[in-house]
């Protein structure tokens, strides 16, 4: 599909860009003003190019190092009212881009970062029967583009747990799921992905009750993102990313192993493709 644009990378070149000229009118050096506000002189580039997301406690540091009122702390709202995703999710998906390793359990659905456009239509259109089509096919191509992920030179490690419901609950028809299911089944065997499957049969678990994803990076604590219906969490208090963790692990240890859920997804796979038609 092709490439959405998204203004908040226009936003976030114009805080770069901010941030540089403020900078440099200081007379400091990436370095230098890294010390003044706590981080590293290749995090303060980093911005400077729009590599890295704005923060809201940055914003505040920086306008205080450089002496601007609350210049960049005005920007940060720019940059996140411009941003195309809901508000809740706007920080998961720049964590998401940012980390080392995800870890995600899923219970109805397949993660979004593992959809096909077939099945992310699906369930765009059934959360938003009132959108317009072209509405939809911009949350499609949205969603698609946080897929990169896989393909980074330096890809992330990515491992999904899914309740057996995720592969089959027959969202957008037979030949949707058949996609889809093909497509987990491609990235297991392409190596970029692990995926165990939850099965039925493994009764009550410690995540029945939700879906979690857990993220961690070279550079900054774990965090975890807890989702529900139109709303989501990000926790990074240790002791609940902790019980989170703990949580993930007691599911991973209930699910099939990799081998076995991938012959459960090939399974469920053929079910969907020898299901009888729907008779009206």
């Amino acid at each position: 599909m092709a490439k959405v644009f998204d203004p908040t990378e226009a936003a976030r070149r114009y805080y770069g860009e901010e941030l540089k000229r403020l900078r440099e009118a200081a007379g400091l050096t990436q370095e230098g003003l890294a010390k003044r506000v706590y981080c590293s002189g290749a995090y303060i580039g980093q911005m400077e190019v729009a590599i890295r997301k704005p923060q809201k406690d940055m914003s505040k540091y920086l306008d205080q190092a450089l002496d601007v009122g609350e210049h960049f702390q005005r920007l940060y709202e720019m940059v996140r009212k411009s941003s195309l995703y809901d508000d809740y999710f706007i920080d998961v998906v720049e964590l998401q881009s940012e980390a080392e390793t995800i870890s995600e359990y899923s219970a109805l659905l397949v993660p979004g970062l593992m959809q096909t456009p077939d099945y992310s239509r699906a369930v765009f259109e059934a959360a938003n029967p009132l959108r317009k089509s072209a509405e939809i096919e911009q949350m499609v191509a949205l969603r698609m583009s946080r897929s990169e992920l896989f393909d980074r030179p330096k890809a992330v490690q990515y491992w999904a747990v899914l309740d057996e419901a995720a592969i089959r609950r027959r969202v957008g028809g037979a030949a949707v799921m058949c996609g889809q299911l093909a497509y987990l089944v491609e990235l297991v065997r392409n190596r970029k992905a692990i995926v165990q499957v939850v099965p039925f049969a493994a009764g009550g678990h410690a995540l029945m009750t939700g879906s979690i994803c857990l993220m961690t990076f070279d550079d900054a604590p774990p965090v975890a993102y807890i989702e529900g219906p139109n709303t989501g969490a990000l926790a990074d208090e240790p002791a609940l990313v902790g019980k989170c963790a703990l949580d993930y692990d007691l599911v991973r240890a209930a699910a099939l192993s990799p081998e076995a859920s991938l012959a459960r997804i090939e399974s469920a796979a053929e079910d969907h493709a020898n299901a009888p038609r729907a008779v009206a």
